[in-house]
């Protein structure tokens, strides 16, 4: 043991020498880092065991971390170089498990060994609204008694009394860090029976503490530490938003106010993590916050995937994916809608559940409502909501009913490597059938849809120079309904004589293909395919379709049978055509 210490040391210094010692805690070097080890709430007495580590590992140092608090640090090393020295120390014992990689911009004033600033960069600051001082006894849940300079050791006798002068909520915090540590497996009751004995053993076991089952002051200090490092790592402190009516507590180490742009007072990321923070607070009713509900789900910080909930007064929304986990809640009281936002990492759930936590038993509703008009002054853009990114599909195209449950025809590019498929950006959709050789996919709504009017499909080709008209989205749903484009049918066959596609005469957009391609007697002649990407260049206006019988096949294929238009129909006035093709048409999106 001795012998791998020694030698780890000695790595340790070779590391160190070549940082040119801790003079270059002052660097601002994106790749230096460090490993926090522990964080005390009293410079003498973070003073004091900053000085009983370097008494047997090398590179510590001391930082202020902001409000009222101290930390002790190993470093500066390389990220990779850091990331061995946290798994060797952690193994050997020498420092708390939950130490973690710090990022030198956390890091304020050193106070050990010397007074010189590990870090030249401004801290991150709340101009407006007021982010207040954090008051450690608040954070830390510490013993309501005056914290010694230096926690002195106990005997068990020491530490029984010492234990006895606890608070009820003092001791059930004691139980929630020892569950949340992994020790504790039962109720939170305040009371220090056998099995809260046995998980303080088990604890002080493993952290190289003599397994008395009654932990000293100094024990009960280094537990609740190790419980609240989550907190202290992103800088935990209370704001107080007078303008939007709202107290919490933020990780203002990780987020910084940004602007007020009504509903929302927007906190931007400031630190590693990309975390950001929304305060919700605006005047409505009811209708008001269901219409918040809907329009928080089309953001791009609310992902797709996740439980969520809208009951009474209140709704909660969560999602996961594309790299990021979203916490959203608002609720309804006396006029005024308030709640909040919280946008973390993927990969590093224990710390934003305490995060999360902390924003939801501290939250507040103080006198105070955002203006409305808040922002309003800012850049207009249809692809923003309040100054956040709308989500948008990767790729949208047209489709049409063809029966009364609403299955779909449209285009098989659009299908294609998506991890959502939906209808109308609203109604989710299954693929039941595709053939991307024929470019043709059926789709079948998770739940059964009413459409408005459903394809008749042709049961036989309309005659060669016909007027047709194609039904589609031309501009992938920007203008929020389908459109007519108007052309001819030219042949029956495409360009290398295959008889399940006609040629059309037809300006088209891509939004348009899975579209449907009818007569003006309102029979579907087929469905219009997306342009080809091949080598060679054709002339404008050329399209292609796929026909009636190429549809009845791949409809079969799916289960679906369709509809068939009437023999001898008369053409329809193109008011009725329109209504007709406008019933039928669907836009289809694909979402990453």
């Amino acid at each position: 043991m001795k012998t791998l210490i020694a030698t780890l040391a000695l790595a340790l210094m070779t590391l160190a020498s070549a940082f040119s010692g801790v003079a270059h805690a002052q660097q601002s070097s994106q790749d230096t880092v460090w490993i926090q080890v522990a964080a005390r709430a009293s410079l003498r007495e973070a003073q004091a065991e900053a000085q009983e580590f370097a008494a047997r590992l090398p590179d510590v140092s001391g930082f202020a971390l902001g409000g009222g608090w101290y930390g002790i640090v190993l470093g500066p090393y390389a990220r990779t170089d850091a990331d061995r020295v946290l798994q060797v120390y952690r193994s050997e014992r020498q420092i708390p498990r939950d130490s973690f990689i710090a990022f030198g911009r956390n890091l304020g004033n050193q106070f050990y060994p010397t007074a010189a600033s590990a870090n030249t960069e401004p801290q991150p600051t709340v101009e407006s609204p007021v982010l207040e001082p954090i008051d450690p006894a608040v954070v830390t849940e510490a013993p309501a008694e005056p914290v010694q300079t230096t926690l002195p050791d106990e005997t068990p006798a020491e530490a029984r009394r010492s234990e006895s002068r606890l608070t009820r909520e003092e001791r059930k915090d004691l139980q929630v860090a020892l569950k949340a540590a992994g020790f504790y497996t039962s109720t939170i009751d305040g009371a220090f029976g056998r099995g809260t004995r046995g998980s303080m053993s088990d604890w002080q076991s493993a952290r190289g503490y003599a397994p008395t089952g009654v932990l000293t002051t100094a024990q009960r200090q280094a537990l609740m530490d190790e419980y609240n490092a989550p907190l202290i790592s992103v800088g935990m402190a209370p704001l107080t938003d007078t303008k939007a009516g709202i107290a919490l507590k933020i990780p203002a180490g990780e987020v910084t106010f940004d602007r007020y742009e009504s509903p929302f007072a927007l906190f931007k990321s400031s630190g590693d993590l990309g975390a950001q923070v929304l305060l919700i607070s605006q005047p409505g009713d009811k209708r008001t916050l269901y219409g918040l509900y809907d329009i928080m789900q089309t953001l791009k910080i609310v992902p797709l995937d996740g439980p969520r909930q809208r009951s009474g007064n209140s709704f909660t929304l969560e999602g996961r994916g594309n790299g990021i986990v979203s916490y959203t809640e608002a609720r309804l009281a006396n006029g005024e809608i308030k709640g909040f936002t919280l946008v973390w990492p993927m990969g590093d759930d224990d710390r934003r559940a305490r995060v999360l936590a902390e924003m939801q038993t501290s939250f507040e509703r103080i006198d105070g409502v955002l203006d409305p008009a808040a922002g309003a002054d800012a850049p207009q853009n249809v692809d923003l909501v309040s100054g956040l990114d709308v989500r948008k599909p990767r790729l949208s195209r047209s489709g049409f009913y063809v029966d009364a449950k609403g299955s779909v025809v449209t285009t098989s590019d659009v299908v294609a490597g998506c991890a959502r498929v939906t209808l109308d950006h609203e109604y989710q959709a299954e693929v039941a059938f595709d053939d991307s050789a024929a470019g043709i996919a059926v789709l079948r709504p998770v739940e059964p849809l009413a459409p408005m009017a459903v394809a008749n499909l042709a049961s036989a080709s309309a005659r060669l120079q016909s007027d047709i008209a194609v039904s589609g989205f031309s501009y992938e749903g920007v203008l929020g309904a389908p459109s007519l484009s108007w052309g001819s049918l030219q042949d029956v066959k495409d360009l290398t004589g295959n008889a399940g596609v006609s040629r059309l005469q037809l300006t088209s957009q891509p939004g348009d293909a899975g579209g449907p391609v009818l007569t003006t007697d309102g029979a579907v002649q087929g469905m219009l395919l997306s342009q080809s990407k091949s080598a060679t260049q054709l002339p404008e206006g050329v399209s292609f379709a796929a026909n009636a019988e190429s549809l009845r096949s791949a409809l079969s294929s799916a289960g679906v049978t369709p509809k068939d238009a009437s023999a001898g129909a008369t053409a329809l006035p193109v008011g009725a055509l329109t209504r007709q093709a406008s019933g039928m048409t669907v836009l289809v999106s694909c979402w990453e």
